[in-house]
């Protein structure tokens, strides 16, 4: 296999917006190619979620994501010795991907995504959810058609099993995630839980599916997906400060958003089990009953600085670098070439200094 492997070519730049960059030169044509094949109206929704058009159907270059989960899978059918089979897996989750947010800017109330109004703001919440359920099985027929590509039946089924499981739980993470939203306080062990589902399921299986539908072994593959496990929780330890400290101009979301949502994520699962006099005051206004007045800004501030101040800031930050080290441990058990490895690090790296 180490032969196999060293007669794959070295990418040739390992900075991460090449390597998102080629991710979107491979994947995007047979991504829209098969967001082509929905029936009208949903193609036209799908095609402005992905900011290929504007509202009025028109083409547009607006901010279509940042294709990482594509490059995972691309770079994982590298590590494999078959760098062309990540196409396909990385459009699969891609289309994964984008089903969830479609369902979750609806269920969340969000209004924008990508500096635009969200898809179910545009065209209608039955509309927008409708899409996201036709991107969700478009994903599996991406997967099991073009026969003639080499991939075997038996890879073919592997990796739909693992995009499927992977989907069950990110819908069962995300149920549990609106659930917390009730509740005045959630252990920082049921936040990690539920993110594991949520966020991290997809990831991991991105960076297993491009070398399961390259041939590679479940070894192989559950070593990759746990280094996408731990990756993807770091992934969302970050998002978790950003939701709440992230610059709008940067995130093209609002301000202090998961507070507003009353979202129980890491920075507010670890202040609120500080148990300290920061802790206990917003432990106190967490638990009181809602209303318009604790929606303001200053009130939102208070709730920043409290929770800041009891901590969970700090302790989200370093569970995201314990996260990363952990993937970078698991992707220490995979044998493959240095340059397939850099990118996988590179792109490990991004995730906890992303500013978006």
């Amino acid at each position: 296999m180490t032969e196999k492997l060293s007669t794959i070519s070295r990418p040739p730049e390992l900075s991460v917006p090449a390597l998102l960059e080629r991710s979107r030169e491979l994947c995007m044509p047979s991504l829209r190619e098969a967001v082509g094949q929905l029936a009208s109206p949903m193609d036209a929704v799908a095609a402005y979620h992905f900011g290929w058009t504007d509202r009025q159907g028109k083409p547009s270059a607006g901010d279509g994501g940042k294709m990482l989960r594509p490059a995972l899978a691309l770079i994982s059918a590298q590590a494999a010795g078959a760098p062309a089979g990540g196409v396909r897996g990385g459009v699969a989750v891609e289309l994964v991907h984008n089903f969830s947010l479609l369902h979750d800017d609806f269920m969340d109330g969000d209004e924008t995504r990508r500096y635009r109004a969200t898809a179910w703001t545009v065209f209608s919440p039955t509309l927008a959810i409708l899409t996201g359920d036709a991107l969700l099985a478009l994903a599996s027929d991406v997967l099991l058609s073009n026969r003639s590509d080499g991939v075997s039946p038996s890879d073919r089924a592997r990796a739909v099993q693992r995009l499927t499981t992977a989907s069950r739980r990110l819908i069962d993470g995300q149920a549990r995630d609106l659930s917390f939203e009730h509740h005045s306080q959630i252990s920082v062990q049921q936040c990690l839980e539920m993110e594991a589902d949520k966020t991290a399921a997809l990831l991991a299986c991105a960076c297993a599916i491009g070398a399961v539908l390259a041939g590679a072994d479940d070894v192989t593959a559950d070593a990759l997906g746990r280094f996408g496990h731990h990756m993807g929780l770091a992934f969302q330890a970050v998002d978790d400060l950003l939701g709440i400290w992230g610059a709008p101009e940067s995130t093209g979301k609002p301000h202090w958003g998961d507070l507003r949502r009353r979202k129980k994520s890491l920075p507010v699962c670890a202040a609120l089990a500080d148990g300290g006099k920061a802790s206990r005051q917003l432990a106190g206004l967490i638990a009181a009953p809602g209303g318009h007045g604790d929606q303001d800004d200053q009130q939102l501030a208070k709730r920043a600085f409290l929770i800041e101040a009891a901590g969970g800031r700090t302790w989200t930050q370093h569970e995201a670098r314990r996260q990363h080290e952990e993937a970078l441990a698991a992707l220490n058990e995979v044998s493959m070439p240095e340059g397939v490895r850099e990118s996988f690090t590179a792109l490990a790296e991004f995730v906890i200094k992303r500013t978006r």
